[in-house]
């Protein structure tokens, strides 16, 4: 159960990026994502002494942390970012049809494909609800960057599981380095392609938010959730993100609740119920 309240708190927390990034959408991807990451890597540093991980660790971490939104972005910026956002939401059903390739001792069932694509059907109704596909639907590279970051993330979220069940898991503290480290990599992305802006008092307190929540707590929840719980139950939670966030940005824009976000929550709801009592 404790497994399962770590994924539900880190999934709130994601749920909050986009609303916040539309309130940022000014500031340019990486320099936004380079601030937030080294925030949200601040919690960690009375820690640092449990920094004292392995070369192959710290790069797996940075593979996870600083690959898995080098390539959203860039693939946000080469396709149409409805379909880039939905590809990149693959990441839950791969964490649950990989896990028995990743994690030693855990078998797939039927219920556990069935309620994955339950709810990668529910994601598709909560986003495409706020969007259309792009007129002609042309083929695009960037999708194939989208689908590569949704690989990353859940290859890095089972690689995290698989080392806890060998007894070789990381400091969750360890969680900071990845965090500052990627911080600066998006950094310097940003000083070699963005164009330099000026950020207010108010743009920091909001880079402030995100860094503290969904670019920082959220990621040492997860890694806690994943060391505790069922890798294949988190990843079918973790389809509730797209369709909180959804649903907090119609609320926060004004806009009226449709039935795509209805189908939605009872596809999602459904897969999660679904997955988490299957064995």
């Amino acid at each position: 159960m404790q497994g399962t309240f770590f994924a539900l708190a880190a999934i709130a927390l994601w749920a909050t990026l986009a609303s916040l990034a539309v309130t940022l959408r000014h500031v340019p991807p990486f320099l936004l994502t380079g601030i937030a990451l080294l925030i949200g890597s601040l919690p960690a540093w009375p820690f640092w002494r449990q920094w004292k991980i392995s070369p192959a660790t710290l790069a797996l971490g940075i593979y996870g942390l600083f690959g898995f939104h080098f390539l959203l972005f860039l693939a946000l910026r080469m396709a149409p970012p409805v379909e880039a956002n939905l590809i990149n939401y693959l990441w839950p059903l791969l964490i649950v049809v990989l896990a028995p390739a990743f994690v030693p001792g855990v078998k797939l069932r039927l219920a556990h494909v069935f309620a994955a694509m339950l709810g990668f059907g529910g994601a598709a109704f909560a986003i495409l609800g706020a969007g259309t596909f792009a007129a002609g639907g042309s083929w695009n590279w960037g999708y194939v960057l989208a689908f590569a970051s949704a690989f990353i993330w859940a290859s890095f979220s089972l690689m995290t599981k698989r080392l806890a069940s060998q007894g070789r898991s990381f400091p969750t503290a360890a969680i900071g380095l990845f965090g500052l480290v990627s911080g600066l990599l998006a950094l310097t992305c940003h000083w070699l392609v963005e164009v330099p802006v000026q950020l207010s008092f108010q743009d920091w307190g909001l880079l402030t938010l995100v860094g503290l929540g969904p670019l920082g707590t959220a990621f040492f929840l997860w890694d806690r959730a994943l060391k505790q719980g069922d890798a294949r139950h988190i990843g079918i939670l973790s389809y509730l993100t797209p369709l909180a966030s959804t649903v907090l940005l119609m609320m926060v824009s004004g806009r009226l609740f449709t039935w795509d976000i209805a189908v939605a929550a009872a596809m999602i709801i459904s897969a999660a119920v679904l997955g988490t009592r299957a064995r």
